[in-house]
């Protein structure tokens, strides 16, 4: 930490499982699949599990990308950090910015995949009408949402080891279950790999045909695989974070990758009927598909490991959110910035941050109360905002490549994760593949934000947030940012006590006859 001139004053006690269980939880496989399923079947039928692996392709070269950073740069908000490491303070501050509000909104469209799940396990969850009615699912759901909220926020301000303890527990379930919902499915197998390739007259008299149709189904995948730099987000509380971190991230990629890709596969082959309409709707999705070929018991039994999957994943979504808002409030980048940093004394942990962000997911979560877009629209616009934090990063990266300025000459010499000369290749193809997938995202379409002037909802959100902290940036932020002084680097020796790699300083001798 004394490198990067602050002191440790985060607990230090994730080790490797639970630095990967965090890469992974973000991603949650079990939530994004059977979230999005029923819009990326419902829009481009079974055709659109091609978009599963284009998905990954690209954002294995972002994580690649970052898994370099990881190894230099091992330190609280990682986005914000690795940015501030390679390009300019106004820059980095926006991608800090952007990613932080992103991650707030996340923690929203993360809790409303409840509503998805929960009533379909027991009735009693709908607690407001009928969970077939758009408009009372959209209120339910906020009501779920919340609760869960509540619980990740408390969770988070007790401290580091209770979340690490949970969030890994729940990843372990939730692997368990994925591969079981693999095996189970792949002896329900009912439908021929040739549906994969069955467009089903989808796009037919339309611009594009169905390649416009794949576009925007291909958002349901686009939804799920990101979130993988919490591994390095929470790399001041891992241990040897500069050698974990960074296989931490390609593995919650790549294991996502495998998982939910022969979840939603299988979901598909083994699909009674290909041709129910319910397989595109809120109510039934590839939930529906799970309690059909696999019977009520152990389908609900499932449901259940899902609904552990949905709280591990809002969990560590809101632990990421915390960090990025501390690493930046640290810095005095952020309005009240000490007070945003101040870790408490006995949990170890920015405890006000934790109920901050808890507070704003809460506000987000009731002020799209009666909007049935919401579950798609606000997963939307937080990706979106998330694409545009990574471009942050792997832009003036790229640069840098071009100028011969990355890695630099101790990178180079560092040991830990390089791309080598695949790096040029690699970052063009993360910067290619984020902005046109933000473009995608962002394209105002009916079906995903909504009618009218919803449809633009993505660029009115994401314009109004940037203007907003770009004002106060310019204002006054710009004139205050610095580590504020609890948080700096103390002694070189308080560094080599918590990281013996660090060399101490020199003892003085001792005097004759001491």
């Amino acid at each position: 930490m004394a490198e990067f001139g602050y002191s440790q004053t985060l607990d230090r006690s994730i080790g490797k499982f639970a630095s990967f269980a965090a890469g992974v939880s973000y991603i949650s496989i079990l939530t994004g699949t059977f979230q999005l399923f029923y819009f990326g079947f419902g829009t481009g039928g079974a055709a659109y599990w091609w978009s599963w692996p284009l998905v990954f392709a690209g954002q294995f070269m972002v994580a690649l990308s970052f898994a370099e950073l990881a190894g230099r740069y091992p330190v609280a908000g990682s986005v914000y950090n690795w940015s501030k490491q390679l390009a300019g303070a106004t820059t980095s501050w926006m991608a800090g910015w952007m990613m932080l509000t992103a991650s707030i909104v996340t923690i929203t469209a993360v809790v409303l995949a409840y509503q998805l799940v929960l009533p379909q396990i027991w009735s009693g969850f709908q607690i407001v009408g009928d969970a077939a009615d758009a408009n009372d699912a959209a209120v339910n759901a906020a009501i779920l949402g919340g609760l869960l909220i509540v619980f990740t926020t408390v969770i988070n301000a007790i401290g580091v080891k209770l979340m690490s303890r949970i969030n890994s527990t729940g990843v372990f379930i939730e692997l368990i279950a994925a591969v079981l919902i693999i095996v189970l499915l792949a002896f329900n197998i009912v439908n021929p790999p040739s549906v994969l390739f069955d467009t089903q007259g989808l796009g037919e008299g339309m611009p594009g045909g169905y390649f416009g149709v794949f576009l925007v189904a291909a958002l349901a995948s686009a939804y799920v695989m990101y979130g993988f730099d919490t591994a390095s987000s929470l790399g001041e509380e891992t241990v040897d974070p500069r050698r974990t971190a960074p296989s931490a991230i390609l593995r919650a990629v790549i294991a996502s990758f495998i998982i939910g890709g022969l979840i939603l596969l299988l979901l598909i082959l083994s699909a009674p009927d290909l041709s129910d309409p319910a397989y595109g709707e809120k109510s039934g999705g590839g939930q529906l598909i799970l309690l059909q070929v696999l019977g009520g018991p152990v389908g609900i039994v499932f449901l259940v490991c899902i609904a552990i999957a949905i709280t591990v994943c809002a969990l560590a979504v809101h632990t990421a959110a915390i960090r990025l808002m501390f690493a930046m409030a640290r810095d005095n980048a952020l309005p009240a910035g000490a007070h945003l940093a101040k870790i408490d004394p006995v949990h170890k942990t920015p405890v006000i941050p934790s109920i901050l962000i808890g507070i704003l997911a809460l506000l987000i979560l009731i002020s799209n109360i009666g909007t049935p877009e919401v579950f798609t629209a606000v997963t939307s616009v937080a990706i979106i905002m998330i694409y545009i934090a990574y471009l942050l990063v792997t832009i003036p990266m790229l640069m840098r490549r071009v100028r011969g300025q990355w890695p630099d000459e101790a990178g180079r010499a560092s040991g830990y994760f390089s791309l080598g000369r695949f790096g040029i290749v690699v970052n063009v193809l993360a910067v290619v593949w984020g902005i046109a997938m933000s473009i995608n995202l962002a394209w105002p379409r009916e079906d995903v934000y909504g009618a009218g002037w919803l449809a633009w909802s993505a660029f009115i959100f994401i314009g109004v947030i940037a203007v907003a902290g770009l004002i106060w940036y310019v204002v006054r932020g710009r004139h205050q940012v610095g580590t504020l002084p609890e948080h700096m680097a103390k002694q070189l020796e308080e560094a080599h006590e918590v990281d013996p790699g660090i060399p101490a300083p020199p003892q003085p001798k001792p005097t004759e006859g001491a």
